[in-house]
């Protein structure tokens, strides 16, 4: 059986998923960022998270060469940071408020929560690579809602008790 790439895409975006921007530092020292819903946890013992990131991705290779990355979990209210991230060969940073913690990666000030990693491996993900890395150090608020995306666009969740 062979899909569809659009009805399989369609399907996918029923899952409604967080938005991060995923940080790091390259090797020359210039700061990386890109916006990805592709995170989700993997182990608790050792604690372990993933992302992927596409193949055709212009800081591919910086993240691969990094050796960590920052998960930052956006808040609801973070739509235009996700919009920044996600453009390609932009000046992401002007006006981005970050700290550094242990790694060097930038970590958002006013993320939901934040995973500083070491990583740990990489896998062949068909047209993206995974990246696994080790949370050595995180930082996550009890207040604000997560910024979501569902079905191609940005959603919220409703009423939480």
């Amino acid at each position: 059986m062979t899909l569809d790439r659009g009805e399989f895409r369609n399907g996918l975006g029923c899952f409604a998923t967080g938005v991060t921007v995923v940080t790091a530092v390259a090797a020359d020292g210039s700061l990386l960022g890109i916006t990805a819903n592709s995170f989700n946890s993997v182990s608790l013992d050792p604690p372990l998270v993933l992302f992927s990131l596409n193949r055709s991705a212009y800081s591919l290779r910086a993240f691969e060469d990094a050796g960590c990355f920052a998960i930052n979990v956006l808040r609801d209210d973070q739509k235009a940071l996700s919009a920044t991230f996600a453009r390609a060969l932009a000046d992401k940073w002007g006006g981005v408020a970050y700290e550094v913690w242990d790694t060097g990666c930038p970590i958002l000030t006013d993320a939901l929560a934040n995973f500083e990693c070491r990583t740990r491996s990489t896998h062949d993900g068909g047209d993206h690579v995974i990246f696994v890395g080790e949370v050595t150090r995180m930082r996550a608020t009890t207040s604000g809602r997560p910024l979501l995306y569902f079905r191609g666009a940005y959603s919220g969740l409703g009423e939480v008790d």
